[in-house]
């Protein structure tokens, strides 16, 4: 028997085909469009993704070779994009082209800064479940924004979905959310089992919840849903017997691939065990997970979200809107941009590790690698800050450049911005410490992990012990432990877990470069204040 996990993340669809050891079998990527019709706006169609989702389940059943009725379970993951339909169920457009194809709000759209601001100004008392601040990745700040600009498509919108609920919307014909992408993104009180109908009437969205727009039930992600209906089996590649679990967001669905190798060796699955680890998952943008028996409340980070991840447990939410897009920036708005692209070309690697293979020979002449940035310094916000400080107006900054432009420029420039991103998760760490936790080892996934020197610095800068499970695609994995669970394979979340999930590689920090990055990151946590007292003395212009 075999478990099915699709992955909806930024830029493509992925599946990946498991067994119920977690063994993957097969997988496969599918491009998917995203449409930036100006700035700060990012758009995706439903139709497109649900076309390349079909695309990738049936390779994987065709790849492993198996028939198709062995596949008894199904989980879906995507990003926190906000999907809007008609009474039809075709697409609305949300696009100020006016092109239906565009129905989807993406996480990464900011045009509902300022609804967000408005909305964190009321001071409600459900914002205390979102760290304090609500972001405009949020979708309460979203439908307020299509509410006041664009009101004929919410008049008309029959149903709104988080994007991953569409899916399971799609697989199944069954409207049910998910108790994740409702407490996380939509302000539910999953603690409570109830909406704040007080917020909602307060921000002028008290329509939200009339016939059904936001869902008719809302489940713990794995719930069997039901069966893949007679066309969804068809555009799957599936049978009718393949069992649909609630779904998910795509940074939980890692966290749950990630955080079952706690158990590894261990007869039981206790939960207990869990508050001593946290998963990074480190993609377009950088998400962590930690999760608690008790709620815990942190300046400017997301939750506590009751429910999210475990079932019975809180999960805390840090991370960044722009990691792994930062670093790709970093390396392609350098004057030696298609020389990086040349010789990865040419040698068969990825520029990431061309430029690792500079920082190797320049680091030959000092004690440890870390003191190539002695004198560059990155604050890391150019796409806004997700957390600890919650302020997607917040800017990027670079302090230590100089008119050197050739490739050994390049490559420190990217250095200092893979520790940068290392500071904002020990920044993040930081707050959780004076929250309670006690973080002692990282589990990550996403790209990054491919990149040697990621992993390094993350470990150094935050001194713990990075650790990379034997499925590197534990999203995928994630998402198919929801898939079996439905299925009946296991009784609960974390007995799936325990069984499919498996420790691999671990990192360990070097010490010698613990004060040095102590030090670096004493100057991070200044650059942001700095950068607030810019701000604050041009703000009457």
């Amino acid at each position: 028997m075999y478990t099915i996990g699709v992955d909806v993340g930024t830029s493509s669809a992925r599946a990946g085909l498991f067994d119920l050891q977690g063994k993957r079998m097969a997988m496969a990527v599918e491009p998917i469009q995203i449409h930036t019709p100006q700035a700060e706006y990012a758009e995706q169609s439903s139709q497109d993704i649900w076309r390349a989702v079909g695309v990738v389940t049936r390779s994987v059943v065709e790849q492993a070779g198996i028939a198709p009725e062995s596949v008894v379970g199904i989980g879906f993951d995507a990003t926190c994009s906000l999907v809007v339909l008609d009474e039809n169920h075709q697409p609305l457009t949300i696009s100020p082209t006016g092109d239906p194809n565009w129905n989807i709000l993406m996480w990464m759209d900011h045009r509902a800064v300022q609804e967000a601001e408005e909305i964190n100004a009321g001071g409600y008392e459900v914002l205390k479940y979102v760290g304090g601040v609500i972001s405009p990745e949020m979708e309460t700040p979203k439908l307020l924004w299509l509410k006041r600009h664009m009101p004929e498509t919410y008049r008309r919108a029959h149903k709104f979905f988080d994007l991953a609920d569409y899916l399971v919307y799609q697989s199944s014909g069954v409207d049910v959310r998910s108790l994740c992408t409702t407490v996380c993104k939509w302000t539910y009180l999953g603690h409570e089992s109830r909406w704040d109908t007080r917020y909602l009437e307060a921000i002028g969205l008290e329509d939200l919840l009339q016939g059904g727009r936001a869902g008719e039930r809302i489940l713990p992600q794995g719930e069997r849903v039901g069966s893949l209906t007679e066309s969804a089996a068809q555009h799957l590649g599936l049978t009718k017997k393949t069992q649909v679990a609630v779904g998910i967001i795509d940074a939980h669905a890692g966290a749950l691939g990630l955080l079952g190798a706690v158990w590894h060796g261990e007869t039981e699955a206790h939960l207990d065990q869990l508050e001593t680890a946290m998963a990074l998952i480190g993609g377009t943008s950088a998400c962590l997970m930690a999760v608690t028996q008790q709620e815990r409340f942190l300046p400017g980070i997301w939750g506590p979200y009751y429910g999210a991840m475990m079932p019975g447990m809180w999960l805390t939410e840090g991370g960044q809107s722009a990691a792994g897009a930062l670093i790709d920036y970093t390396l392609s708005n350098h004057a030696q941009s298609a020389w990086f692209q040349a010789q990865a070309e040419s040698e068969g690697i990825s520029v990431y590790e061309v430029a690792n293979r500079i920082i190797d020979r320049l680091a030959e002449s000092v004690e440890y690698d870390a003191l190539l940035t002695k004198h560059l310094h990155v604050y890391p916000d150019h796409y806004g800050n997700r957390s600890p400080y919650g302020d997607p107006r917040s800017k990027g900054i670079v302090d230590g450049l100089t008119l050197e432009s050739g490739p050994e420029s390049a490559a420190i420039l990217y250095y200092a911005t893979l520790q940068s991103l290392a500071y904002n998760i020990k920044d993040v760490l930081r707050v959780m410490r004076e929250g309670g936790w006690e973080i002692k080892r990282i589990y990550a996934t996403g790209g990054s992990i491919k990149n040697r020197r990621w992993l390094q610095e993350h470990a150094d800068a935050t001194g713990c012990q990075i650790v990379i499970n034997q499925e590197p695609e534990a999203v995928l994995l994630g998402s198919a432990i929801l898939g079996a669970v439905a299925a009946g394979a296991y009784p609960n979340l974390q007995e799936a877990m325990r069984a499919m999930c498996h420790p691999g590689q671990t990192v360990e920090p070097d010490p010698r470069t613990q004060a040095y990055h102590n030090a670096k990151f004493e100057v991070f946590r200044t650059m942001y204040q700095q950068h607030l007292e810019r701000r604050e003395r041009m703000s009457p212009f």
